[in-house]
């Protein structure tokens, strides 16, 4: 009973730590995500709720987006374009993808 008790605690931990990890995305341009504007600069990521959160000192952006698993581990952060609109990320280290979904067509600023 002790060790069902303690594998239960130890996979909650582990899923609680999974959801809040937050990744550093460099975007070394001016972009769009979604109808969005992303200025330049390093991020932390974080997805949660069906959102990526893409934070940069007190500002953040959400937008619509869902997690893939990709077959290899890339050596550093992936980002996908096309013309000016960022379509997805894959995280450094990790066999994660971070695909952003359609939204609607509102414009905010970061």
């Amino acid at each position: 009973m002790k060790t069902t008790l303690i594998s239960g605690f130890l996979i909650l931990g582990m899923s609680v730590f999974a959801a809040s990890k937050t990744h550093k995305v460099d975007i070394q341009q001016d972009s769009v995500i979604e109808g969005k504007t992303v200025k330049a600069g390093e991020y932390k990521l974080s997805f949660e709720n069906g959102n990526a959160v893409l934070q940069m000192g007190k500002e953040s952006i959400q937008v619509p987006a869902h997690e893939e698993t990709i077959a290899n581990k890339v050596f550093s952060d992936e980002l996908t374009y096309v013309d000016n609109k960022l379509e997805a990320i894959n995280i450094a280290g990790t066999t994660t993808k971070i695909v952003f979904e359609p939204a609607g067509s509102a414009q905010s600023g970061l």
